[in-house]
């Protein structure tokens, strides 16, 4: 017996309007049956075949530019009327790489997620994971000698680790290292937070970070820690710096450290130069620092701000300097020297 049948019972023994309602019944139980079917197709097992879900329209449509990962099927929520923009595209680049592509309804998708943010977007994915960073490849002739590497000690929220991601990649900063151990992962919540970026980005990992960092400052290149804001009482043998007063004129590695703890003391004492951010008022014990994320993105900014057109920057600032003053000199009002900083540039010139 057909579905229609079924259903409507004798339709040809029916007004033509009673014909159409039976008829409109059958087509929409009919496509409720076929979303049925998507939904109870059995899922590809991701532990036992070393699959995860990517969630987010950008991650996933990065990781299929990128064609870092291999895609076991990509999922698109079912009921949009149409696929448009950066949709339409994910589902052209699936198409044209012959991967499957199914069209759930949106409680399969937040049931698979756990009710992440997932834009009506997933696919399953093989882990990305941070290369040794002996693949780094080393510069060649003709390079910009001012490259920036940003190094991560110990980062655990995924969702901060995302956003630190981000900043680095939006400010241009060259490679990313973090410390093998206690580290977080690359994950899927790593690749939402970051907007994907983590997705095009060179992450490189290394379990001896201390060794890194010495064996780069070897090579040349300064290792710049970082601390919370210093305190008066606060002692170190290591020259701190504000970051707005930090010279970029070499490559540099920017060590951030954990969330709570910050650099560990091997780490830190491999650093020669400690940058921080002066607060804007006094603060109350506790709220002497910033989430690592929003740091690194305050950091990155002053120091890569530097990379492009830093003569035109000066012509600029002494073009908008207020004529009345006396003359545009590198001197004059400025930030107030905190207790415990010293300037980058003097402490280089005369400790090296």
């Amino acid at each position: 017996m057909s579905l229609l049948g079924a259903v409507g019972g004798a339709p040809w023994r029916c007004p033509g309007r009673l014909f159409a309602c039976h008829f409109s019944h059958a087509a929409r139980r009919g496509e409720e049956l076929s979303r049925l079917l998507l939904d109870d197709l059995a899922p590809t097992s991701r532990s036992s075949g070393g699959l995860e879900l990517l969630f987010g329209l950008a991650p996933c449509l990065l990781a299929l530019r990128a064609a870092r990962r291999r895609v076991a099927r990509l999922l698109l929520q079912a009921g949009r009327s149409g696929l448009q923009g950066e949709r339409a595209e994910l589902l052209r680049e699936a198409e044209a790489r012959d991967i499957p592509v199914l069209r759930p309804r949106r409680q399969k998708l937040d049931a698979l997620c756990r009710h992440q943010v997932h834009q009506g977007v997933c696919m399953e994915v093989s882990p990305l994971k941070p290369r040794p960073w002996t693949e780094v490849e080393e510069a060649r002739p003709g390079d910009d000698p001012r490259r920036l590497w940003l190094v991560l000690e110990r980062l655990q929220d995924p969702r901060n680790l995302g956003a630190v991601l981000r900043s680095a990649h939006f400010l241009g900063v060259d490679k990313v290292i973090t410390s093998g151990r206690n580290s977080c992962p690359l994950t899927p919540v790593v690749s939402k937070a970051s907007a994907g970026a983590m997705e095009v980005m060179d992450v490189f990992s290394t379990d001896d970070l201390a060794g890194f960092l010495q064996a780069k400052a070897r090579q040349g290149w300064l290792v710049a820690g970082t601390v919370g804001c210093p305190r008066p009482e606060m002692s170190s043998e290591i020259p701190i710096t504000s970051c707005l007063e930090f010279l970029w004129d070499q490559p540099t590695l920017l060590v951030l450290g954990n969330e709570g703890s910050g650099l560990s003391q091997a780490v830190q004492a491999s650093c020669q130069l400690l940058l921080t951010i002066l607060p804007g008022r006094q603060l109350p014990p506790g709220l002497e620092s910033l989430n690592v994320s929003v740091a690194a993105g305050i950091l990155l900014h002053s120091i890569c701000c530097q990379r492009k057109d830093f003569p035109m920057g000066r012509k600029r600032e002494l073009l908008l300097q207020d004529p009345r003053e006396p003359s545009a000199t590198s001197e004059g009002p400025g930030l107030a020297q905190h207790p415990g900083l010293s300037s980058g540039s003097e402490e280089r010139q005369n400790g090296s």
